[in-house]
Protein backbone atom coordinates (compact mmCIF):
# COMPACT_ATOMS: atom_id res chain seq x y z
CA UNK A 1 0.00 0.00 0.00
CA UNK A 2 1.13 3.36 -1.01
CA UNK A 3 0.54 7.11 0.39
CA UNK A 4 -0.16 10.31 -1.74
CA UNK A 5 1.88 12.75 -0.21
CA UNK A 6 1.52 16.37 -1.88
CA UNK A 7 4.40 17.09 -3.81
CA UNK A 8 6.65 19.85 -2.25
CA UNK A 9 7.92 22.49 -4.90
CA UNK A 10 11.20 20.67 -4.65
CA UNK A 11 9.62 17.22 -5.21
CA UNK A 12 8.06 19.03 -7.94
CA UNK A 13 11.31 20.27 -9.81
CA UNK A 14 12.84 16.73 -9.46
CA UNK A 15 9.50 15.34 -10.76
CA UNK A 16 9.38 17.90 -14.20
CA UNK A 17 12.64 17.16 -15.46
CA UNK A 18 12.46 13.23 -16.34
CA UNK A 19 8.15 13.85 -17.17
CA UNK A 20 9.09 16.64 -19.80
CA UNK A 21 12.04 15.00 -21.37
CA UNK A 22 9.27 12.13 -21.88
CA UNK A 23 7.14 13.61 -22.82
CA UNK A 24 9.16 15.21 -25.84
CA UNK A 25 10.69 10.94 -26.35
CA UNK A 26 7.03 10.31 -26.86
CA UNK A 27 5.68 13.09 -29.23
CA UNK A 28 8.70 12.43 -31.32
CA UNK A 29 8.33 8.64 -31.34
CA UNK A 30 4.67 9.10 -32.45
CA UNK A 31 5.67 11.36 -34.99
CA UNK A 32 4.10 14.87 -33.71
CA UNK A 33 6.77 16.68 -32.96
CA UNK A 34 10.36 17.26 -34.52
CA UNK A 35 13.71 15.92 -32.27
CA UNK A 36 15.34 19.34 -32.03
CA UNK A 37 11.79 21.14 -31.16
CA UNK A 38 10.39 18.31 -29.08
CA UNK A 39 11.81 19.99 -25.56
CA UNK A 40 11.45 23.37 -25.64
CA UNK A 41 7.29 22.52 -26.66
CA UNK A 42 6.92 20.04 -23.90
CA UNK A 43 8.64 22.74 -21.32
CA UNK A 44 5.60 25.15 -22.68
CA UNK A 45 3.06 22.72 -22.58
CA UNK A 46 3.82 21.97 -18.87
CA UNK A 47 4.30 25.66 -17.81
CA UNK A 48 1.70 26.80 -19.34
CA UNK A 49 -0.67 23.92 -17.13
CA UNK A 50 1.37 24.73 -14.04
CA UNK A 51 2.19 28.16 -13.73
CA UNK A 52 1.94 27.85 -9.84
CA UNK A 53 3.70 25.19 -9.34
CA UNK A 54 2.11 22.80 -6.95
CA UNK A 55 -0.03 25.78 -5.88
CA UNK A 56 -1.85 25.78 -9.19
CA UNK A 57 -5.73 25.59 -8.83
CA UNK A 58 -7.25 22.22 -9.32
CA UNK A 59 -4.17 20.58 -10.12
CA UNK A 60 -3.45 18.15 -7.49
CA UNK A 61 0.19 16.35 -7.47
CA UNK A 62 1.61 13.65 -4.57
CA UNK A 63 4.30 11.79 -3.79
CA UNK A 64 3.54 7.91 -4.02
CA UNK A 65 5.64 6.59 -0.40
CA UNK A 66 5.63 2.83 0.26
CA UNK A 67 5.45 1.26 3.68
CA UNK A 68 8.78 1.35 4.15
CA UNK A 69 8.76 5.27 3.85
CA UNK A 70 10.61 5.23 0.57
CA UNK A 71 9.61 7.76 -1.99
CA UNK A 72 8.36 5.67 -5.37
CA UNK A 73 6.69 7.85 -7.91
CA UNK A 74 4.39 10.70 -8.45
CA UNK A 75 0.85 11.21 -9.71
CA UNK A 76 -0.33 14.62 -11.10
CA UNK A 77 -4.45 15.28 -12.03
CA UNK A 78 -6.36 18.14 -12.59
CA UNK A 79 -10.39 18.36 -11.83
CA UNK A 80 -11.65 19.58 -14.90
CA UNK A 81 -15.56 19.91 -16.21
CA UNK A 82 -16.11 17.43 -19.16
CA UNK A 83 -20.02 17.44 -19.95
CA UNK A 84 -20.74 19.35 -17.43
CA UNK A 85 -19.44 17.41 -14.62
CA UNK A 86 -16.73 17.60 -12.74
CA UNK A 87 -14.41 15.47 -13.72
CA UNK A 88 -10.77 13.84 -13.37
CA UNK A 89 -7.87 14.15 -15.84
CA UNK A 90 -4.66 12.27 -14.89
CA UNK A 91 -1.65 13.80 -16.32
CA UNK A 92 1.15 11.53 -15.34
CA UNK A 93 1.51 8.68 -13.10
CA UNK A 94 5.37 8.17 -13.05
CA UNK A 95 6.60 5.01 -10.47
CA UNK A 96 10.07 4.52 -10.37
CA UNK A 97 12.05 1.96 -12.09
CA UNK A 98 13.39 0.04 -8.91
CA UNK A 99 9.78 -0.18 -8.02
CA UNK A 100 7.44 -1.25 -11.05
CA UNK A 101 5.47 -4.65 -11.13
CA UNK A 102 4.52 -4.27 -7.24
CA UNK A 103 1.26 -2.87 -7.51
CA UNK A 104 1.74 0.51 -7.08
CA UNK A 105 0.35 2.62 -9.91
CA UNK A 106 -2.72 0.34 -9.47
CA UNK A 107 -2.97 1.70 -5.63
CA UNK A 108 -1.93 4.86 -7.02
CA UNK A 109 -5.42 4.63 -8.72
CA UNK A 110 -6.86 3.58 -6.43
CA UNK A 111 -6.52 6.23 -4.20
CA UNK A 112 -7.21 8.70 -7.17
CA UNK A 113 -10.61 6.92 -7.42
CA UNK A 114 -11.22 7.44 -3.85
CA UNK A 115 -9.83 11.37 -3.85
CA UNK A 116 -11.62 12.12 -7.27
CA UNK A 117 -15.41 11.15 -5.98
CA UNK A 118 -14.46 13.15 -2.50
CA UNK A 119 -13.91 15.90 -5.19
CA UNK A 120 -17.72 15.20 -6.87
CA UNK A 121 -15.98 13.61 -9.77
CA UNK A 122 -17.86 11.67 -11.87
CA UNK A 123 -15.37 10.62 -14.59
CA UNK A 124 -11.52 10.09 -14.47
CA UNK A 125 -9.49 10.41 -18.20
CA UNK A 126 -5.83 10.07 -19.30
CA UNK A 127 -3.98 9.86 -22.74
CA UNK A 128 -2.03 6.98 -23.43
CA UNK A 129 1.02 7.26 -26.14
CA UNK A 130 -0.07 4.06 -28.69
CA UNK A 131 3.54 3.00 -28.06
CA UNK A 132 3.25 2.61 -24.24
CA UNK A 133 2.16 -0.78 -24.42
CA UNK A 134 2.88 -1.23 -20.68
CA UNK A 135 0.76 1.35 -19.78
CA UNK A 136 -2.17 0.47 -22.35
CA UNK A 137 -2.30 -2.87 -20.34
CA UNK A 138 -2.81 -1.19 -16.98
CA UNK A 139 -5.05 1.11 -17.70
CA UNK A 140 -6.98 -1.54 -19.73
CA UNK A 141 -7.08 -4.24 -16.19
CA UNK A 142 -8.10 -0.86 -14.30
CA UNK A 143 -11.46 -0.62 -16.54
CA UNK A 144 -10.45 2.05 -18.40
CA UNK A 145 -11.85 2.03 -22.13
CA UNK A 146 -10.51 4.10 -25.60
CA UNK A 147 -12.90 7.19 -26.37
CA UNK A 148 -11.32 7.95 -29.04
CA UNK A 149 -8.48 6.80 -31.23
CA UNK A 150 -5.80 8.78 -33.21
CA UNK A 151 -4.01 6.45 -35.84
CA UNK A 152 -1.59 6.94 -38.11
CA UNK A 153 0.00 5.60 -41.00
CA UNK A 154 3.97 6.53 -42.23
CA UNK A 155 4.40 6.46 -45.61
CA UNK A 156 7.79 5.50 -47.57
CA UNK A 157 8.76 8.21 -49.30
CA UNK A 158 10.14 5.82 -52.26
CA UNK A 159 6.41 4.59 -52.81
Amino acid sequence: MITLLPMTEAQLTAFLDPAIAEYARDHVTDGQWLPEEALELARRQFATLLPEGVRTPDHHLFTLVNEAGQEVGALWFAMQTRQGRPAAYVYDVRIREAFRRRGYASDAFAQIERRVRDLGGASIALHVFGHNEAAIRLYTKLGYAPTNLLMAKRLDPSG
